[in-house]
């Protein structure tokens, strides 16, 4: 199983951005994967886009984990992005959405890609996890967050 905190990089994390849609949420992402990468970003978007339409990614709480799978990538890689204010997501308890893991992975990775989808729900059910993502002043603050949580310690 990916490790949700691995497939991340500060230079794919983004604290307190302003967007105004849902789609523009997902162009930020998409540019956002493209960081070091050598797939274009409108590629990258076109893959979370396509996941989309197939019913939202909006986990509730003010989560939403787009995700999709990628024939370019050769390994899985993920963004963060956090909004000052939630947009509309039609998310699964209708409430907006201001935390956003967009998830890519290789094509033929379906079993980890569940495996990490899992991971991160587990993640996100964490109510003081994402309390304090939401404060995290900038990408350093959000990844030490990632890499410091333990489902060991949600309930403590």
């Amino acid at each position: 199983m990916a490790d949700p905190a691995q497939l991340l990089a500060p230079s794919r994390i983004e604290c307190g951005a302003a967007q105004s849609s849902r789609k523009r949420v997902l162009e930020r992402l998409g540019e956002l994967l493209d960081v070091e990468a050598d797939e274009a970003a409108a590629s990258a978007y076109e893959c979370l886009l396509s996941r989309e339409r197939l019913g939202s990614t909006g986990i509730g709480h003010g989560v939403a984990i787009p995700h999709g799978r990628s024939t370019s990538l050769t390994e899985a890689r993920a963004a963060l992005l956090t909004l000052s204010e939630g947009v509309d997501y039609d998310a699964i308890d209708g409430q907006p959405v201001d935390v956003f893991y967009a998830l890519l992975v290789p094509a033929d990775a379906a079993e980890a890609h569940l495996e990490t989808l899992a991971t991160l729900a587990q993640m996100f059910s964490d109510d003081r996890f994402t309390k304090a993502l939401r404060e995290a002043p900038d990408a350093t603050a959000a990844e030490r967050l990632f890499m410091e949580w333990s489902p060991y310690r949600q309930s403590a």
